[in-house]
């Protein structure tokens, strides 16, 4: 039977987007290698080499103070001065395009945070910048291809990047809503796919970036499906807490309307909490988190990883600082899933840390794959992931409706 015509029509205009598909996926990856190299290295002049070179270390209470305040210092300065673009807590992962003039101060202001010590990752600014670029480059060279293609690839492509793989950029398209007129979900994923797969091939040539942790393995039982529900559910449940916190935390700082102001007061919070917490609560948390795994703290001492965190991603993204909110809701699942080891010791620590970091994102995010990816990618272990698809159903019926972490701007 012959081909019908349309079908090599299709076929052709999937194949055409290929190329571009892999310049953006690229394009992204080096976005996202680029912001990430300033930021460690900035990272490590404020707490490495700077305090060695005074003749401390960068855990004394008062360094930690300091850096974080005068973090918040230079980001209010940025935000003050620079054009970047609407206030970092009305921003979802995934936004409208943001006009390619505020892209320096929204980076810059990034750099700050994350070297500054911050609890938010690099995910938000980074997105919206691959997709201002690539939405406003495709419309320039290739406009016969709308916008919201363009949009799918950077995100793909970013995406993919920042997890080393295609496989969360598709997970987390396929939750989008395309309308009713949308073409086939394959068609609709083919570019982004393309550029997926081209972000996560050139960051893991480049850097091999891993969020798998050190866990011994895992051998199912009947009563660990009971477990994973409970565990999840309450993850689930702490997410939600910071959910609706969020906008009365952020209606406190957004008095001090002068931005130098208001990131100086949340930088001094955030150093008090990183005071309280200890190193190990700042930054966004990947590096962290491989260091709580093996440091075999207490329960009491884990619970207070986990409020102080918490508080701290909701200074962070309230206040002003520019970053994103999944990386540290990774690593308070973690904490999480470690503290009820703790408080029920036969509780197998896979199990418990994936369905923490389960719970959190779900709750923060409210994307069910996104967070299902993130917890098997944290843990690695194949054998948990039809316990990790039910024990997600409990959780999802608390989340679902549910508030996101995000403010809504006021027409």
């Amino acid at each position: 039977m012959a081909t019908p015509p349309i079908a090599h029509s299709r076929a052709g205009t999937l194949a055409r987007m290929a190329l571009p598909a892999v310049v953006v996926g690229v394009g992204c990856a080096l976005t996202l290698l680029g912001l990430s190299y300033l930021a460690e290295l900035l990272q490590h002049v404020l707490w490495d080499r700077l305090p060695s070179w005074i003749g401390f270390t960068g855990s004394a209470w008062w360094w930690i103070l300091a850096v974080l305040t005068l973090s918040g210092v230079a980001v209010g300065l940025v935000l003050w001065k620079l054009p970047s673009g609407p206030d970092p807590a009305t921003e979802a992962l995934v936004g409208p395009p943001l006009p390619v003039k505020v892209l320096p101060g929204i980076l810059l202001a990034a750099v700050f945070t994350l070297a500054g010590g911050a609890s938010l990752g690099p995910e938000n600014p980074i997105t919206a910048a691959t997709i201002a670029v690539t939405v406003a480059a495709g419309a320039r060279l290739i406009p016969a291809v709308p916008g919201v293609a363009w949009m799918g690839m950077a995100v793909a492509g970013t995406v993919g990047a920042m997890f080393g793989t295609p496989v969360a950029a598709a997970l987390l398209l396929s939750e989008t809503n395309a309308g009713a007129d949308a073409p086939p979900l394959w068609d609709r994923l083919f570019a982004p796919l393309v550029a997926a797969a081209a972000g996560a091939i050139t960051m893991v040539v480049i850097a091999s970036p891993s969020f798998a942790l050190d866990l011994p393995d895992y051998a199912m039982r009947p009563i660990d499906l009971l477990s994973g529900m409970v565990i999840a559910t309450i993850g689930a449940a702490v997410g939600l807490v910071a959910v609706y916190a969020f906008p009365h935390v952020h209606r406190l700082f957004h008095r001090v309307r002068q931005p130098v102001a208001r990131l100086a007061l949340g930088g001094f919070v955030l150093g008090v909490l990183g005071v309280i917490g200890g190193m190990i609560t700042l930054f966004k948390g990947l590096a962290e988190m491989r260091e709580l795994i093996g440091a075999g703290y207490p329960a009491g001492h884990l619970l207070l990883v986990v409020v102080v965190k918490v508080a701290a991603l909701l200074v962070a993204a309230t206040a002003g600082f520019v970053g994103g909110r999944i990386f540290p809701a990774v690593f308070v699942g973690v904490a999480l899933g470690l503290l009820v080891c703790e408080v029920v010791p036969g509780v197998p620590v896979p199990l418990a840390v994936a369905c923490g970091v389960l719970g959190l994102t779900l709750a923060v995010t409210q994307q069910g794959w996104l967070s299902l990816f993130m917890a098997v990618t944290v843990v690695t272990d194949l054998d948990l992931v039809p316990l990790l698809c039910l024990a997600l159903l409990p959780s999802w019926l608390l989340v679902t409706g549910r508030p996101q972490m995000l403010i809504e701007e006021r027409p």
